[in-house]
């Protein structure tokens, strides 16, 4: 992954704009907020959908770290403006996840890269902005060993916020994250394709959740016979840059959409992280698949020694799942959509383009390029909508 040198860029939204969609996002989210972390309102008997969002890869990267650190007035770390933007859609949600691609360093010692090494006062900006868990399974999850998992899960159980991918014990490794979401209960799981190139403990093989199909069936059924509704894997895999998923995605994507259990599929939907750029959805074998969510906060990267354009586009899904009209059956994706955004480095937050579009920002050009990769493989047509 590219480092982050501090480089000047063009705002993709106007500092005046952004304040204004960070005012309105805040505004939305307050009836949300008294519910977001300290548990949603108990759904309903007769509650029949719920509705899960999901975000891409939060890199803390050298920029984002002093951002947050300017925010905080000097003193600390303050991470929670710059997912204003997305507030309102992730509180909003019956159960929201994202993806901490990096680990959290102590006492000061925080690196942008190569290694990374992220303050821990991310995990309160999370829980602020109402995320419910987060999948910490990336080739990042052991850049300061298992101090940095430990750390890591430690400081997100301080603030209520769920994990699945990383683990402190072999215990924890081989548990369940089951979630609760409306009127149902939630599996996430998450694995990596590998490990960045670090060690991976002898004595701790089970500290980072690597991809492989058998495995990832195996937990699925696993959650399934623990409760389990619906069953959510979260995948750091592709090719970094490339907005078309490659031939691992693809492949693992027909296979693991094609186990079934007593004729239900034993995964109900893929999430899929690390590319830094945002890729396609589609359905397959009749279950949803995004390739790659792209970065929802990230610092200007390198590709080729240059910046690379499309650092922090992204895009946040949201599927509404309906109970099954007979127990046992499978609960159905009824409603699918994305939102585009992007993470305007220069002003420090997390846009909504589609708001940011209908308020006059010269962004038209980036929203559509989002779209047009999402939708390039077909999910127009098979229901998926913007907005």
């Amino acid at each position: 992954m590219g480092g982050d040198p501090v480089i000047g860029r063009r705002h993709v939204v106007a500092l005046f704009l952004t304040g204004v969609l960070t005012a309105a996002a805040a505004c939305q989210a307050d009836d949300h907020r008294s519910a977001a972390r300290a548990g949603r309102p108990a759904p309903a008997a007769t509650a029949r959908t719920f509705t899960l969002v999901a975000s891409g890869d939060v890199i803390p990267h050298t920029s984002v770290v002093e951002r947050a650190h300017a925010d905080a007035g000097g003193t600390g770390h303050d991470f929670r403006p710059m997912f204003e933007g997305v507030r309102a859609l992730v509180s909003g949600a019956d159960l929201a996840l994202c993806h901490m691609e990096t680990v959290f360093g102590a006492n000061g010692a925080y690196a942008g890269g190569p290694l990374l090494k992220s303050p821990p006062e991310i995990a309160d900006a999370l829980a602020a902005t109402g995320y419910d868990g987060c999948s910490t399974a990336s080739e990042h999850s052991l850049d300061d060993g298992p101090d940095g998992v430990r750390r890591t899960l430690d400081a997100l159980d301080g603030v209520g916020v769920r994990h699945a991918g990383t683990a402190r014990t072999e215990t924890e490794a081989n548990g369940v994250t089951l979630l609760p979401a409306g009127p149902a209960r939630v599996a996430h799981l998450a694995y990596t394709h590998d490990a960045g190139g670090n060690p991976v403990p002898p004595d701790r093989p089970w500290s980072v959740s690597r991809i492989d199909q058998n495995r990832i069936v195996a937990d699925a059924r696993a959650a399934r016979r623990a409760g389990a509704d619906v069953v959510v894997v979260s995948l750091h895999w592709g090719t970094e840059w490339q907005e078309t998923p490659d031939r691992q995605q693809t492949a693992l994507a027909k296979a693991l959409t094609a186990s079934r259990t007593g004729g239900r599929p034993d995964i109900d939907l893929i999430l899929g992280t690390h590319a830094h750029v945002p890729q396609p959805y589609e359905k397959v074998n009749g279950t949803w698949v995004a390739y790659g969510l792209g970065d929802q906060i990230a610092g200007q990267m390198l590709r080729d020694g240059l910046p690379e354009p499309r650092a922090g586009q992204s895009s946040v899904a949201r599927f509404t799942f309906t109970r099954p009209a007979r127990p046992g059956g499978r609960w159905e994706v009824t409603k699918a959509a994305f939102v585009p955004y992007v993470y305007d480095l220069d002003a420090g937050r997390t846009v909504d383009l589609d708001e940011a579009l209908a308020r006059g920002a010269d962004v038209q050009g980036v929203r559509d390029r989002i779209r047009t990769v999402v939708l390039s493989r077909g999910a127009g047509k098979q229901g998926l909508t913007e907005g």
